[in-house]
């Protein structure tokens, strides 16, 4: 029988021969720490005659009922799914079978807190894993019903998409809950999250007069640092903010949102119960970018209640609308409803910048992508789906209205409810309510792939005046396209020492060249911005008066959009080597100071560390390192007290750290003989320092040890794997890949957190041994392990901070050599695309 992976046309197939009518799911989950009991009965018609299959990952099927007859289990599973041939007009089917629990993120996961041994449960089905806690048509078009039946310990907290019951007895300590029915939904929104997690309760009225109960979870060990009313507080905006944009209720009977371990994402739209990465309950300082972050994902999440869970895509190669318009609406709503009004800076910072960089990989496609199989979905989960959809979708309502955008949208709604949907049907709305034809401009920006780059041309006599202005349009060779913007064009003048916008004209750019006339006669500015206020989708570039302007007065832009503007164009030319790395980072140490955007900061910081330690020319990497690290001291120190500045610069000086000086600096730090006025070595910020000084060889096992004793928490041992894998050691490093590689016995988190210290290594040479040890191993990793997994080690071992022509012949020898899988090869060739794109750099900045 085929294995795990769904095709796009075998879910045609089954759709055409199904229509599911509910089911009715019971689960044991006393039964033992591997497995739990899973019994469903689904209802369903279907062709008279028809044979077709059902999906069911499990370690024992016991036994398979369809219409009364016994199936052996034997001859109709593999353990991945159950043929049923023979059906009935009307069929109903029951499969008892033993599921198992995973530590990996998919399915449900199963979790044991190191605190108090407590367990805690959390399912994880998008996109294909409701099948791994129940017998289902894993597919989203096939909707219906879902009655789960729980029996657990007695003193858990059972939360589904139905509100909880009250449990009854059911022996032995445990106790059974028996949930109502649900609305009408796809599987893999479907939830279960189970375990004596705290919850905090509240209730808010929905637009139609329903009281909707509202429910915050968290593991009891982490209670003490849950905000609940706050996340209640941006809940109620949300509520507010969409019901009215949307005009449609609150589709669901109950609103619960739990932060649960071990998480994979960042947050999952399961209906009425959505979970969250619990790194959002902070238990230490973190940065305002993380906080405001936060507040994105919520409203993210709940969008989906109505795009994506009341209307549902039919099948995933419109997962990118799901996703593009949560990201685009959250966005809109966390600037218009929250206090955080700086939201569009920090969707440029962020999910622009990785649009621009997935857009320009190898691997990149169209926003709406030929999904051929459930492989495909897996690793279409980028910045294509999520951040330059949402960028279209942005551009898309500049050009037909808002109001007129949401009012199609609330159409949407209407008419698809508890129902299945594609693009066009989207499409239909907002022609209907804009009167515009989308036609060619889903052609333009939905169905060709690649981001265009636009450069000013100028023109001026020996006064300064403007005597031609040109917008000048490209693409890839690759991705030839070249297509329609509606962008403004600021000019910017130093005025009292501060860098003022004095004239702004908005126009359309087509073609290869788009002449401004309106911008003739006028006197040149000192900086000029294409695609200022961000309503294009494009790579922009600065000319090179603007440029050395904004290299030597940056910090002097008012307006916050403007400089991440800025910082995104020297950026985009940093990464395709028309300008040097090290000109990159002095532009960064020269402005940085006193920028107050937290996103902004951040990205830039992490963008420096990349452009010192993969782009600049190793024959002056060390002194430009060494630099660098003396100047984020330098801020760090300067930095207003306790101020976000001040976090963030002391957190990019401990990951660069590498000299003795700079060693001794996080030691005195650490043992508090330094400190830095308002700023706590808390428990996650030690961690930090600490491993640094391991990755620097200044700290040992003993003392990760020490530190694990002071912090026995999942969050303590996960910091710990990672100080432990940066043992700057060969012995360190193979023990590191050991642990993840030649066992198969670590959670997902673990993975990530080991992965991450592995990589860290100043003495890169460290890594060298494991090149040819990596690609022996990439078809075996593909073929034994989870999709969550094997992604995670394919990416987190790939020896990147090498950076070198061995690592590109090497991983272009693996290429040549395995044809096959699609979606294995996707992840390398991302990779391959990083190295070669810092080979690149590394020449322009020897130049």
């Amino acid at each position: 029988m085929p294995g795990e992976n769904l095709t796009r046309i075998e879910a045609e197939e089954r759709a055409a021969l199904l229509s599911v009518h509910d089911y009715d799911v019971t689960l044991d989950l006393t039964t033992g720490d591997e497995t739990f009991r899973s019994t469903t009965t689904v209802r369903f018609s279907a062709e008279d005659g028809a044979s077709t299959f059902i999906d069911a990952i499990t370690r024992t099927v016991h036994s398979v009922t369809l219409n009364g007859q016994e199936l052996d289990p034997a001859q109709v599973s593999d353990g991945v799914r159950i043929q049923l041939d023979d059906l009935k007009a009307e069929n109903e089917l029951t499969v008892v079978a033993d599921a198992i629990y995973t530590n990996t993120g998919e399915g449900l996961h199963r979790f044991v807190d190191p605190v108090d041994d407590e367990v805690y449960l959390y399912s994880q089905f998008e996109v294909p894993d409701s099948r791994r806690m129940y017998a289902v048509f894993e597919q989203p078009d096939l909707k219906a019903t879902f009655r789960f039946t729980i029996t657990a310990p007695g003193h858990w907290e059972v939360v589904s998409n139905s509100p909880t019951p009250e449990p009854v007895d059911a022996g032995n300590g445990a106790k059974t809950w028996a949930f109502e029915p649900t609305l009408v939904m796809s599987s893999y929104i479907t939830a279960l999250i189970a375990g004596p997690y705290g919850v905090v309760r509240s209730e808010l009225t929905s637009s139609d007069g329903r009281t909707i109960p509202l429910g915050v979870f968290a593991r009891k060990s982490l209670m003490q640092y849950l905000d609940a009313d706050y996340i209640f507080e941006k809940t109620r905006q949300g509520f507010e903010f969409y019901e009215e944009r949307f005009d449609y209720p609150y589709p669901f009977p109950k609103y619960d949102q739990l932060f649960v371990p071990e998480f994979n994402a960042g947050a999952m739209e399961n209906a009425g119960a959505v979970t969250f990465l619990e790194s959002y309950v902070f238990r230490s300082k973190v940065t305002d970018a993380i906080k405001e972050r936060r507040v994105v994902t919520i409203l993210h999440e709940l969008a989906h209640m109505w795009f994506g869970d009341l209307v549902t895509m039919k099948w995933w190669n419109d997962l990118w609308l799901n996703e593009s318009f949560a990201e685009y609406i959250s966005t809109l709503a966390t600037a218009e409803a929250t206090e955080w009004h700086g939201a569009w800076t920090t969707f440029n910072a962020l999910e622009k910048s990785w649009a621009y960089n997935q857009d320009q990989l190898p691997s990149t496609h169209p926003i709406f992508a030929s999904i051929t199989d459930l492989e495909d979905v897996q690793v279409n989960f980028d910045g294509i789906t999520y951040a330059k959809g949402a960028s279209v979708l942005k551009q898309l309502v500049a050009w037909v209205g808002q109001d007129e955008f949401l009012a199609g949208v609330a159409q949407y709604f209407k008419k698809h409810a508890f129902a299945n949907s594609t693009l066009p049907d989207l499409m239909r709305e907002l022609e209907a309510t804009s009167g515009r034809d989308l036609s060619a401009w889903t052609s333009a920006w939905l169905e060709t792939a690649g981001v265009n780059t636009l450069r000013p041309e100028i023109e001026t006599d020996d006064s300064g005046v403007i005597t031609g202005f040109a917008v000048l349009q490209e693409a890839a060779a690759d991705y030839p396209t070249i297509r329609p913007h509606r962008l403004a064009i600021g000019f910017y003048s130093l005025e009292d020492g501060r860098l003022t916008r004095t004239h702004r004209v908005e126009l359309d750019v087509a073609g290869e060249r788009t002449e401004v006339a309106d911008l003739v006669g006028m006197q040149r500015p000192d900086l000029v911005l294409l695609n200022d206020d961000d309503l294009a989708y494009a790579k922009i570039r600065l000319d090179p008066q603007s440029l050395q302007v904004a290299t030597e007065h940056l910090a002097s832009i008012e307006n916050p959009l403007a400089r991440s503007l800025v910082l995104g164009s020297a950026w985009d030319a940093t990464r395709d080597a028309e300008t040097r790395p090290r000109d990159y980072v002095r532009l960064v140490l020269g402005n940085i100071a006193t920028e107050t955007e937290s996103t902004t900061l951040r990205t830039v910081l992490g963008q420096l560390q990349l452009a010192v330690l993969n782009y600049s020319a190793r024959d002056h990497r060390d002194e430009l390192l060494q630099h660098v690290t003396d100047e984020l001291w330098s801020l760090t120190s300067g930095a207003e007290a306790g101020s976000d500045a001040q976090f963030q610069f002391l957190k990019a000086f401990a990951g660069l750290a590498t000299a003795g000086a700079h060693l001794d600096t996080i030691a005195a730090l650490l043992d508090g003989s330094t400190t830095l006025p308002g700023l706590e070595i808390d428990t996650d910020l030690r961690w930090e320092l600490l491993a640094a000084l391991v990755a620097g060889g200044r700290a040992e096992q003993a003392d990760i040890d020490a530190e694990l004793e002071r912090d026995r928490t999942a969050t303590g041992r996960q910091n710990a794997a990672l100080a432990q894998a940066a043992i700057p050691t060969a012995a360190g490093k193979q023990a590191a890949w050991a642990s993840l590689v030649d066992e198969d016995r670590a959670p997902n988190a673990i993975v990530r957190s080991t992965a991450q210290g592995f990589r860290r290594a100043a003495d890169t040479s460290l890594l060298e041994p494991f090149v040819p040890t990596y690609f022996d191993s990439l078809q075996r990793i593909w073929k034994e392990r989870s999709y969550g997994i094997a992604s995670a080690l394919i990416n987190g071992l790939y020896p990147s901070p090498l950076a070198s022509e061995d690592l590109r012949s090497a991983t272009r020898a693996w290429l040549d050599a395995n044809p096959e899988p699609p979606a294995l090869r996707r992840l390398v060739i991302e990779n391959l695309a990083g190295v070669e794109r810092a080979l690149t750099a590394q020449a322009r900045d020897a130049e």
